[in-house]
């Protein structure tokens, strides 16, 4: 599938940091340990609606990631999946009497336009989860061959389906007991009342075909797939086991990550599947989690119609820390807007105050789990002087609007 154009990330004088980050499985700020070759997989869109301002904090959050791993030198080898047919994309097809493949498609390309216009850094691979079927199938046929898997006694509709307890660990990546389990699986896709199923928190595999569906011929026979096994697959197939961080929203903790974890380790009998589990935090609009099934959605191509400058959205969404929940407001783009005005005029004048000490606190906030508030801070303290005192060093603008552009990903 096709991505998009990656800004360019300049290269900045001074002493990167590592990089730690909060592992939802551990519970814990953790260092990141990545090889020559970082790897990170995050969870991508089901393209039935536009880009919003949710969707947007959540890949602002890896690309910050990415960023402070390129400044260490690492190659990053990132790799996002696009849910390009699943039961919610299906269904807003059928309401709006659209054909779903070309919804998605339209929807995608929205997407793409989107990140390009937020200066995310492209993933080096982008799956469809349709172009990876052959994959999938190949996996699930794995998982019924050692027993992970099995097909509910159903002649009419023998869909195969994950024994949740193959790993013996099921639970460690979210750490809910099962009573909030069984609740989120049924809110969040699942079908714990399938008549078959040996226990209500096995996941579905593969989808036999039903009438006015789509389905892809295969060993399993006709079908499609279920959501989770998407990401085992592809994740597997590209970066392998264990890769340093898997990412996506905090709603996607549970079952996703679990389940697509609990898949993979099943396949490969290695655990864990990703040495990092991070989730970013939920944007709320009028003290609700803004979210498609709510309808109150600000979106990006929106704000971009509007002629809003998008390196604002960007500050303003990086002026809360990734993990928290927190809400969208008219005064957060204001202030976005004055900060990026200030730091434009304090970077365009000919000589400034030295930006080095301030530069190091940029890395240092950043190496502390994403501190973007305090990052924030930091480049506001420095253009104020620079605002206000002036300063003599010729250097001080060209090494602070290179190190907001390579780490913030913030054109000055």
């Amino acid at each position: 599938m096709q991505t998009w154009s990656s800004p360019p990330v300049p290269r900045i004088a001074g002493e990167p940091r590592p990089l730690r980050l909060y592992d939802t499985s551990t519970g814990e700020v953790r260092p990141t340990s990545p090889g020559p070759t970082a790897g990170i997989y995050v969870c991508g869109i089901t393209p039935y609606d536009a880009t919003h301002l949710g969707h947007a904090a959540t890949y602002l959050a890896f690309d910050l990631v990415n960023r402070v791993w390129r400044d260490n030198g690492h190659d990053v080898h990132y790799v996002q999946n696009v849910t390009d047919v699943d039961d919610p994309l299906l269904e807003r097809a059928e309401r709006d009497q659209d054909d779903w493949v070309v919804l998605a498609m339209r929807e995608t390309a929205l997407f793409r336009e989107d990140m390009e216009a937020l200066r995310v850094i492209a993933p080096r691979q982008y799956v469809g989860a349709v172009e990876a079927i052959p994959e999938i199938v190949e996996a699930i046929g794995k998982l019924l061959a050692d027993g992970s898997a099995y097909r509910v006694d159903d002649p009419e509709h023998p869909d195969v389906y994950f024994d949740h307890t193959a790993t013996g660990r099921f639970g460690y990546e979210s750490n809910y007991d099962q009573e909030t389990m069984l609740r989120l699986f049924g809110e969040r896709g699942g079908d714990p009342d399938r008549p078959g199923k040996r226990h209500p928190l096995d996941a579905l595999l593969w989808r036999t075909a039903r009438p006015g569906e789509p389905s892809w011929p295969s060993e399993l026979g006709e079908g499609r797939p279920g959501w989770h096994i998407e990401c085992s697959a592809i994740a597997l197939n590209r970066l392998g086991t264990p890769f340093d961080v898997q990412g996506g929203g905090s709603d996607l903790v549970f079952p996703h990550h679990e389940f697509s974890a609990a898949h993979a380790e099943a396949l490969t009998g290695e655990r864990p599947f990703a040495r990092h589990y991070v989730h970013a935090g939920m944007i709320g609009l009028d003290g609700e989690k803004m979210s498609k099934s709510r309808g109150n959605l600000v979106f990006v191509s929106k704000l971009r119609a509007e002629r809003v400058d998008s390196n604002a959205v960007r500050l303003a969404l990086l002026a809360g820390h990734y993990r928290e929940d927190r809400p969208w407001t008219d005064d957060l783009l204001v202030r976005a807007q004055e900060r990026l005005a200030l730091w434009r005029d304090a970077v365009a004048r000919s000589t400034g105050p030295a930006a080095e000490d301030t530069v190091a606190r940029l890395r240092d906030h950043l190496g502390d789990d994403l501190d973007t508030p305090r990052a924030l801070a930091a480049v506001d303290a420095w253009a104020r002087d620079a605002t206000t005192s002036g300063g003599s060093d010729p250097t001080g603008p060209v090494l602070l609007r290179a190190a907001v552009d390579a780490l913030l990903g913030v054109e000055l």
